[in-house]
């Protein structure tokens, strides 16, 4: 076995450290290549999604833009449980954006704020600041020379620029959810002075950049600070590897090859391997040793992960999810079939979360809603279902409506369509942040039984 093949098997396992993988399982250069190359695609991630939000309507720094996605069956991979705003924060250190959030009760919401490599900053809501869940809120540089109103929460921000992204719990109420958002206002004190994101090689999620993303390095890394602790080190790895490629044609040529034909493939499995587990054949969780808490430490790759495969993810106390493609049996979930997710009375998805839980089905590849007379796509708290004798739940999921369950804990699939669920659990129970509960399995069950 090769090289590059055992450092898949090792990064499969998750068994060993990062430098203790550096050390034993690839050539030196390579592996400084796999991590530099890691390192930097984490922050060209971000930089793409800025770009990419940027040219929407209605986006511009320091501009609230508001969505309502509660009917908008178009979306990809849609949540039909919140409502959501967006903005780019932009200051420096003669300007400060002031975030005003209304009073909020008996309601999720979460207004987060991540930095320009994808780490959290801070969730602001009733969890994170019980003493002060509304008002103004001023996110400042470090540096700050202004002068912030009265009773103004400082929130200082790592670099000049920052995410911003709000999510409002609809309940059975969305009008009141929507007024809520809406009452979320973003002024500006002051003129900041904006610099533009630098050149990035364009790429697809599909086709990763290879050696070109080396060649605006010094850049890239200068575009924003980096606090993780071996942010030093591997960015002189990154500096060393741009010098080698722009002075010579044949180590370019290499390290190209290098990256298409060994390190990303390995980068990808990595990715979609590394950093969950699967149970009940439901993808989510964290490999141990590797949580997600919203800071990322030393774990640079898991944050370039999931900046490639969930950009903008929160922190397991704001809200876990769950992937399903196959069922108990380990096959491709089929719209042509009928299956069955049944919660025992003692572990009914609300023991799952303080705030609230959803699934929606979603097609394959295109990870839209599924079509149907009855426009239901998801379930939720509110969604009425129906408890058997004993307390426990069923949701039932199959093309034809049951002939012996109540249609209403039916979600209807097509008979033409492979789907996928996503489950979501707000402010999770502590052993669901911690990774130690799954979803049942989804179960395959006979049209007749139903």
């Amino acid at each position: 076995m090769n090289s590059i093949r055992l450092f898949i098997v090792s990064l499969l396992i998750g068994a060993m450290s990062l430098t203790s993988v550096a050390r034993a399982e690839a050539p030196a250069d390579e592996n400084q290549l796999y991590n530099a190359w890691s390192y930097l695609l984490g922050r060209a991630l971000i930089i793409r999604q800025e770009n990419t939000d940027l040219r929407e309507p209605g986006m511009n720094y320091n501009k609230i833009k508001y969505y309502n996605l509660a009917s908008d069956t178009a979306f990809v991979n849609p949540n039909f449980d919140v409502t959501y705003l967006e903005s780019w924060i932009a200051i420096d250190d003669n300007s400060a954006a002031l975030l005003s959030v209304p009073e909020i009760k008996d309601r999720y919401y979460t207004i987060q704020l991540l930095n320009e490599w994808g780490d959290n900053i801070t969730n602001i809501n009733s969890r994170v600041y019980p003493h002060h869940p509304s008002g103004v809120f001023a996110l400042i540089t470090a540096h700050s020379k202004v002068k912030l109103p009265a009773g103004a929460v400082p929130v200082i921000l790592p670099t000049n620029k920052a995410k911003l992204l709000g999510r409002f719990e609809l309940k059975n109420s969305p009008e009141e959810a929507t007024k809520l958002q809406r009452a979320v206002t973003l002024t500006i004190s002051g003129t900041p002075h904006i610099v533009p994101p630098p050149a990035i090689p364009d790429f697809t999620n599909g086709k990763l950049p290879g050696v070109t993303l080396f060649d605006n390095a010094d850049a890239i890394l200068q575009s924003a600070p980096d606090y993780t602790p071996v942010a030093a080190e591997v960015q002189q790895s990154v500096r060393d590897i741009a010098q080698k490629v722009r002075a010579s044609n044949q180590y370019r040529q290499q390290t190209d090859n290098a990256l298409t034909e060994r390190v990303i493939p390995a980068f990808m499995q990595e990715a979609h391997s590394g950093i969950a587990v699967m149970k009940n054949n439901w993808l989510g969780g964290h490999k141990e040793g590797r949580g997600y808490n919203g800071h990322y430490g030393t774990d640079y790759r898991m944050r370039t992960a999931i900046n490639l495969l969930g950009i903008w993810a929160n922190s397991p106390g704001e809200a876990v999810y769950y992937l399903a493609t196959k069922d108990s049996n380990g096959q491709a979930l089929s719209g042509e079939h009928f299956y069955r997710l049944h919660f025992p009375a003692n572990a009914l998805p609300e023991t799952m979360a303080k705030a609230f839980w959803s699934i929606i089905m979603v097609s394959i590849p295109d990870y839209q809603v599924i079509p149907n007379p009855l426009k239901r796509y998801n379930f939720n708290n509110y969604s009425g279902l129906k408890k058997s004798s004993d307390g426990s739940l069923d949701i039932v999921i199959g093309p034809r409506p049951p002939k012996h369950f109540p249609e209403s804990n039916w979600l209807p699939s097509a008979t033409n369509n492979p789907f996928a669920f996503t489950f979501r659990a707000y402010v999770p129970e502590a052993d669901v942040a911690a990774g130690d509960r799954f979803p049942p399995a989804v179960t395959p069950v006979d049209e007749n039984q139903f």
